[in-house]
């Protein structure tokens, strides 16, 4: 099975308080998106689309391996990902879709993910269950019901799915509408989403805290590989 990888990397940064496009941002003297992209290869990927900001291609190729395919990137998640499903085109068995901020994702992750893909799924996500006590709020903040944990799970990226499958989904969605993420798409396409297990340094860095624990994660990481 042939995979290409898409990785969203056009956000701007700003909850991040950065001075450059998010995925740009060095974590231990890489760019985060050097560290998604490695990720993906190293778990089993062919090849690599990037998403970039619109007139930021040579700050991104200066900073990734030659052969990764760069493309302009959209003012959404949403468009972001059309536009890297276009640039792969037709030619690998499966996609898998990552964050650029989540670039401390262990390539295992992304074995499992392959792996499920290999085995029949045509939409795999990795999951960490929940384990703290999660509430429903009104407006005033009051709590008026608790959630039962069991069931519920944090979703992560690399999501993966059989190529044709995406790029139908994404074609089915009605213009203008977001989702929160690839799954979500195929599921309101009708494609049941099978899971595999995450890991909790597939966090996300979002704001300037996130980076600061990724940096403590980084010399251990490097060990694992």
């Amino acid at each position: 099975m042939s995979a290409v990888g898409v990785v969203a990397a056009a956000g701007s940064g700003s909850r991040l308080g950065a001075d450059r496009p998010k995925a740009l941002v060095p974590l231990a003297g890489r760019p985060l998106v050097a560290w998604s992209v490695l990720t993906l290869l190293d778990g089993g990927v062919d090849e690599v689309v990037v998403t970039v900001p619109a007139g930021e291609r040579d700050a991104f190729a200066a900073v990734l391996p030659a052969g990764v395919r760069l493309v302009d990137g959209g003012t959404t998640r949403t468009a972001s990902v059309r536009a890297g499903l276009a640039a792969a085109g037709d030619g690998a068995d499966a996609v898998l879709v990552h964050d650029a901020a989540r670039p401390l994702t262990p390539p295992a992750v992304v074995t499992r993910v392959l792996a499920a893909l290999a085995a029949g799924a045509r939409a795999v996500v990795p999951v960490l269950p929940v384990v703290d006590t999660t509430v429903v709020v009104d407006a005033d903040g009051v709590v008026t019901d608790a959630v039962p944990r069991a069931p519920l799970r944090r979703v992560q990226t690399p999501q993966g799915f059989d190529r044709a499958t995406l790029v139908a989904a994404y074609a089915a969605l009605a213009d203008g509408v977001e989702l929160t993420d690839d799954a979500a798409v195929v599921r309101a396409a009708g494609v049941p989403v099978t899971t595999v297990a995450g890991d909790e340094r597939a966090a996300k860095v979002t704001v300037p805290h996130d980076l600061h624990l990724a940096e403590l994660q980084v010399p251990g990481l490097q060990a694992a590989r």
